[in-house]
């Protein structure tokens, strides 16, 4: 794909960059570079790494200027419900990203779970190409139009509320038994590691979850605790 077939996809964005190579890096998949060697720029792992933080900034700073009298546990729950895998592979989905992603002949086949982290990882990806095509001001401008505007559905059905917390009360209270979690699988590079954690009542296991860090995986299962159980 040249690099001119993206316009249809900074339309989408609703951002047109000043350096093209800026948006492929941000398109391109690791998987990609084994099959095209020649490929002129990385793959999108760094940007990653620096959309990741641009977006927690961003966030960050909307929900304390704009929540004054909310408690910092309240904030860092709608902060996690508007950062987290799932919510940015929707985002990401709903902007029509997809087909531009450049991905080698087998991750391109991949579907579900393994494609929503390739969504969620480009779309961290696209927000540090903004940041290091047009500085902060583009990338703070993009979040606040696509994924802010999350955070009243968010409230409204619950996805904020802490499904660790929620999954130990009602474990507590109807078992008596307090839950435990356990790494089951961890793979990918230091700078990208994905973790596979199970939530355990007793020898139970309730259920898995997945997630770049071990928190994010217990509470991706806590998460699927809940509906496993009826409990939501």
């Amino acid at each position: 794909m040249q690099t001119g077939e993206f316009r249809a996809l900074e339309e989408e964005l609703g951002v047109q960059f000043q350096e093209q190579k800026h948006l492929t890096e941000a398109l391109t998949h690791r998987s990609y570079l084994n099959e095209h060697p020649e490929h002129p720029t990385d793959h999108n792992e760094r940007l990653e790494f620096l959309g990741d933080a641009v977006i927690e900034l961003v966030v960050t700073e909307y929900l304390f200027a704009s929540f004054p009298k909310k408690p910092e546990g309240e904030l860092t729950n709608w902060r996690a419900a508007l950062v987290n895998a799932n919510m940015l592979s929707d985002v990401c989905r709903a902007l029509n990203v997809e087909p531009f992603l450049l991905l080698s002949k087998g991750e391109a086949k991949e579907t579900g779970k393994a494609r929503a982290y390739i969504l969620a990882n480009a779309f961290e990806s696209l927000v540090g190409a903004m940041y290091m095509d047009q500085g902060w001001g583009m990338a703070k401008e993009f979040l606040l139009r696509v994924l802010l505007p999350k955070l009243p559905e968010i409230l409204k059905t619950g996805a904020h509320i802490d499904a660790k917390s929620r999954f130990q009360e009602i474990a507590q209270e109807r078992m008596g038994i307090t839950p435990n979690y356990r790494v089951l699988k961890e793979e990918g590079p230091d700078h990208a590691k994905r973790f596979t954690v199970g939530i355990f009542l007793k020898s139970e296991q309730v259920a898995t979850g997945d997630g770049t860090s071990k928190q994010e995986a217990q509470m991706s299962a806590a998460h699927n605790g809940l509906i496993a159980k009826g409990w939501t």
